[in-house]
C-alpha cells in the first residue's frame, strides 16, 4: 500500500514537469517566430530605401505594396507572368530596360526575364520606376496614392473607367476607392494604404 501511495504521489509531478516544459517550448516558439517574421519582413529594407529614394516614393510605401505583393517572396510567380517582390511584368521590365538606353540591359529583359526580374534589388528598382511612372498621371490629386497602387493593380485604363463622368481631378480618395469595382483591387488597394499609414513597416 506505501509503494502505491508513493506512485500515486509522483504522478502530479510528472503533470506539472511536462506542463513546466510545454510552456517554456511555447515561450521559445513564439519569440522564434517574432525574430523570424522581423527578419523576413525587413530584410530588404536596406533595398527598398535605396530604390525609393532614386524615385521619390515613400520607402513604407513600397514597403506596403511588397508586402501585400509577395509578402517578400524574391522568386513569387503572377498567374498573368508577374515576377518577384514586386510582381514585375516582364512588358513593364522592357520599357524599363528600353529607357535606360543600356543594350546589355535589354537583351537581359528579352532573353532571360525570369532570372532577370528575380534579383531582388533589379525587380524593386523597376517595381519602383513603375510605380513613379504612373504617379505622374495623378500627380496633385487628393486620391493620387490609390489611383497610383489601382493602376499598378489593375492598369491605368481601369482608373479612367472607376472615374469616367467625375471630375477625377478634384475626387476625394474614399471617393475613388468606393468606384473601384473589382473586389480584388479595392482590397488590394485599401490594405496598402491601410498599412502604410499604420506606419508601413509593422513597428
Amino acid at each position: 500500500m506505501r509503494t502505491l501511495r508513493r506512485c500515486d504521489s509522483s504522478i502530479p509531478q510528472m503533470y506539472r514537469y511536462l506542463i513546466s516544459c510545454l510552456i517554456i517550448l511555447a515561450i521559445i516558439a513564439a519569440a522564434g517566430y517574432f525574430f523570424f517574421s522581423d527578419y523576413w519582413e525587413h530584410r530588404y529594407d536596406d533595398v527598398i530605401a535605396r530604390q525609393a529614394r532614386v524615385y521619390r516614393i515613400d520607402e513604407k510605401l513600397v514597403w506596403s505594396v511588397i508586402y501585400q505583393e509577395t509578402y517578400f517572396r524574391p522568386l513569387a510567380r503572377g498567374e498573368a507572368e508577374e515576377i518577384g517582390l514586386m510582381q514585375v511584368t516582364p512588358l513593364v521590365a522592357r520599357e524599363w530596360a528600353k529607357e535606360t538606353g543600356l543594350k546589355d540591359m535589354e537583351r537581359q529583359a528579352v532573353e532571360n526575364v525570369g532570372e532577370f526580374l528575380s534579383d531582388p534589388e533589379r525587380n524593386i528598382q523597376i517595381g519602383c520606376w513603375y510605380l513613379e511612372k504612373l504617379r505622374e498621371r495623378y500627380r496633385g490629386r487628393p486620391a493620387e496614392t490609390a489611383m497610383m497602387l489601382s493602376a499598378y493593380n489593375a492598369g491605368p485604363s481601369r482608373v479612367e473607367e472607376w472615374t469616367k463622368g467625375a471630375d477625377a481631378a478634384q475626387m476625394s480618395e474614399a471617393d475613388f476607392v468606393s468606384r473601384i469595382a473589382i473586389g480584388s483591387t479595392k482590397e488590394y488597394v485599401s490594405s496598402i494604404l491601410s498599412r502604410y499609414r499604420s506606419n508601413g513597416k509593422g513597428k
